[in-house]
């Protein structure tokens, strides 16, 4: 036997057919509202198939391949050459590795070369042996290399642990709440281990069966045959969803091992957050099946606006409106910020839409107390629509002294 390497990982190469000169893996979390699934991808193919390209295969998955996936949790896809290794040992598709083991050793020693010198003999043996390798290299090999991924499971086992989904929260604030923070307590509605069975689902004081339909393996395997060979997928048993054991439900949580609880929870909201932003607490989320472990609480946050101020990120926007003699000579107002009201002083000679910046009155940045935003004031001038006689009087007195300065500027 040689071993090549391809890229990250190794391919074994028998002297005997089906020869497998590409052998290679990827992982996809397939995440759905109630389950966090991984799926498990190994691609086997057969020298007499022709080149697939890495979009042939994508094209492959995408097409026929993308819905099965995603409606059957806990898939796992093998694409086989020709041959069906099942019928070759002459076990079950729902086999144990003990039975496939057994049934090799048995056929094994029938048609080892030494011991069966009939024609055919040494080719049905190489067969035999190529299907058991089938079994015991690629099965590892993926669940040795990928099972870290599920949450720490053992090596080459499926105890039926299932992560507990997250749940979400609408939490909502008003403005100053959301620019300064706040600490909130909140009742939120989740699913936790069931008392009377403990989260085992099973009415106390019966005794589980094994599951007839995966064997107590929690795991059954389907085939489709294909111009590219044989797909066959490993999928968690529906029957006894994973454990391999059927059980009397519990009366309390009808067999799913939990129960819908409320509990209060004080939560703390830090400054700087808006509309839309999520606070994650961990482990607050529905507990886990069998083991697993819980889900996370996600707070989404959503913040009621300010009837005066107007926020642009960290900055704090408002528009104040000031009278054309204000605008020439000056004057000092009182403008409304998240920190109460403040004087704010208009300089001589401002013109329509300035804006006016008042340092650090914004928002602080998220996690950064010490760093706040502006304030940025935009000054609108109001011009009078009606004068009265002894306004326009003045009015037209003090054009007369601009076109007078004007005229002097000139000469």
């Amino acid at each position: 036997m040689a071993i090549t390497p391809l890229g990250s990982t190794s391919a074994a190469q028998w002297g005997i057919r089906p020869q497998l000169l590409l052998r290679s893996s990827m992982t996809g979390k397939i995440a759905s509202s109630s389950h966090n699934v991984t799926s498990r991808v190994g691609f086997m193919v057969a020298p007499s198939s022709s080149f697939l390209s890495r979009d042939s295969l994508h094209t492959l998955f995408n097409t026929s391949l993308s819905q099965t996936l995603h409606h059957r949790k806990g898939s796992r896809l093998i694409v086989r050459a020709d041959s069906d290794y099942y019928s070759v040992l002459g076990v079950s598709r729902n086999a144990s590795k003990s039975e496939i083991k057994s049934a090799y050793r048995k056929l094994a020693r029938n048609y080892h070369p030494d011991v069966n010198k009939e024609p055919g003999a040494e080719t049905k043996f190489k067969e035999i042996s190529n299907a058991y390798e089938d079994f015991s290299n690629p099965f590892d090999l993926f669940e040795s290399l990928f099972e870290g991924m599920n949450r720490g499971s053992p090596r080459g086992s499926w105890n039926g642990a299932i992560d507990g989904e997250d749940e979400y929260y609408s939490l909502l604030l008003n403005f100053k709440e959301a620019v300064f923070g706040v600490e909130k307590e909140i009742e939120i509605s989740r699913l936790e281990i069931c008392g009377t069975c403990n989260g085992s689902g099973a009415k106390p004081g019966t005794t589980p069966s094994r599951c007839s339909t995966c064997g107590g393996q929690g795991r059954v395997v389907s085939s489709t045959r294909t111009p590219l060979g044989i797909f066959q997928q490993s999928m968690t048993c529906s029957s006894c969803n994973g454990t391999g054991e059927i059980s009397t439900p519990c009366s309390t949580c009808s067999g799913d091992g939990r129960v819908r609880k409320s509990k209060r929870i004080s939560l703390k909201v830090p400054a700087g957050v808006d509309s839309g932003s999520r606070l994650r607490v961990r482990n607050e989320g529905n507990a886990g099946r069998r083991g697993g472990a819980p889900g996370d609480l996600f707070v989404v946050i959503e913040v009621i606006p300010d009837p005066v101020l107007r926020r642009d990120d960290t900055n704090i926007l408002y528009t104040c409106k000031v009278s054309y003699i204000d605008a020439i000579l000056g004057t000092t107002i009182k403008v409304p910020t998240v920190d109460g009201m403040v004087d704010l002083k208009i300089p001589a000679g401002t013109q329509p839409n300035t804006t006016l910046v008042m340092a650090k009155k914004g928002v602080p940045l998220l996690n950064k107390n010490n760093m706040r935003g502006d304030q940025l004031v935009r000054v609108q001038v109001e011009i009078p629509k009606r004068l009265s006689s002894d306004e326009k009087k003045l009015i037209e007195e003090l054009a007369d002294l601009s076109k007078g300065k004007t005229a002097t500027g000139r000469r």
